[in-house]
């Protein structure tokens, strides 16, 4: 019987609130102010993490996050190594979760067509609706 709650998802939990909280507290890169951790994937042998971030704000780049991410790569993996109870730290590789932004442009999608789809019904101009009796 499979277990419900598998290690690498513990792991991986465990991972994303460590990260979290370094890079809002610790981490002094200017680059990485608002960034957050927004996932964490390992690999079945928890030897890779890969961690997406995203950010709320347009602060910056994806090639200067990334590179802000690469500098602080092995301060990243020392904390997680004083807190994390695994016998070896992943390898950790970032990249960017452009989930937000994705969100961000479909919700001024949708308001867009329901405003424009409202501006025409006050203008009077009623959708043809087909006759029952054709």
């Amino acid at each position: 019987m499979p277990r419900e709650f598998p290690r690498s998802r513990r792991v991986e939990e465990q991972i994303q609130r460590i990260l979290s909280d370094v890079v809002r507290a610790e981490v002094r890169d200017p680059r990485l102010n608002g960034v957050i951790v927004s996932a964490v994937k390992v690999s079945r042998d928890l030897s890779v993490a890969w961690i997406y971030y995203s950010t709320l704000d347009a602060a910056g780049t994806v090639k200067e996050l990334s590179a802000a991410f690469d500098s602080a790569s092995g301060f990243l993996r020392r904390r997680l190594a004083a807190e994390l109870s695994v016998r070896r730290v992943p390898e950790l590789r970032f990249e960017f979760d452009d989930a937000t932004q994705r969100g961000t442009a479909l919700e001024e999608l949708i308001e867009t067509a329901v405003s424009g789809d409202s501006a025409a019904s006050k203008d009077g101009d009623e959708i043809a609706k087909p006759d029952a009796n054709t």
